[in-house]
């Protein structure tokens, strides 16, 4: 059974360790299960802004729906690096989505970070996101970008590393983790590859699907 949430102005991250490449799995399944309850941590000009990760979607090797399926080109050279890097791509023209590479270097894979729950810095992400409800600050991955101002300038970065962005362990783990189908995809639409924290009101998506 999984916590229970309480919606408060600002909820403290309680950051630990940067998460070191060897913390992370190499398979990108268990990979987007491991980052449910990490910290993604924004360090901006005014200041640090984090989120606790409670989405996140695997785009496996070999997978129909991922950017990697036809091959590396510049847009998705990110996918093909060490895992713990950053992809970042635009979206229909309009919204940054963050993914982070797994696999082995060479191996183009890597895993959506699909929602956060808002940590540090609300005042910023609601100002950046230009709406003053909590539920609506990082739940979607084209909100979470908005709000933590993430866009294709950090692509490539090395979220094992301390810098404008970066991964961090959270005080907290996640006990109950759900699993299903990925969202707003047409190929491999029906793969069970979407994890969530359970009970999370931050998670993004039909409440169907998060049962």
């Amino acid at each position: 059974m999984g916590r229970a949430y309480v919606l408060t102005p600002d909820r403290r991250s309680d950051v630990a360790a940067l998460l070191a490449r060897a913390d992370l799995p190499v398979d990108t399944i268990a990979l987007a299960s491991y980052l449910l309850g990490k910290v993604l941590v924004r360090d901006l000009p005014e200041a640090v802004v984090t989120g606790r990760i409670v989405e996140t979607e695997a785009y496996v090797v070999g997978d129909a729906a991922g950017h990697a399926y036809r091959g590396m080109t510049p847009r998705n050279r990110a996918l093909f690096l060490e895992r713990g890097r950053a992809y970042v791509y635009l979206a229909y023209g309009v919204s940054s989505m963050l993914n982070v590479s797994s696999e082995a270097a060479g191996i183009g894979a890597g895993v959506l970070v699909r929602a956060l729950e808002p940590l540090e810095g609300l005042p910023i992400m609601r100002r950046n996101r230009g709406v003053e409800r909590l539920l609506d600050l990082t739940r979607g991955p084209g909100r979470l970008a908005a709000a933590l101002r993430i866009d294709r300038s950090l692509d490539g970065v090395d979220l094992c590393q301390r810098g404008p962005l970066w991964l961090a362990h959270g005080a907290e783990v996640a006990d109950a983790i759900g699993q299903s189908a990925r969202i707003g995809i047409s190929q491999d639409a029906d793969r069970p590859l979407r994890f969530y924290v359970k009970g999370s009101p931050f998670v993004s998506g039909p409440k169907a699907l998060n049962v």
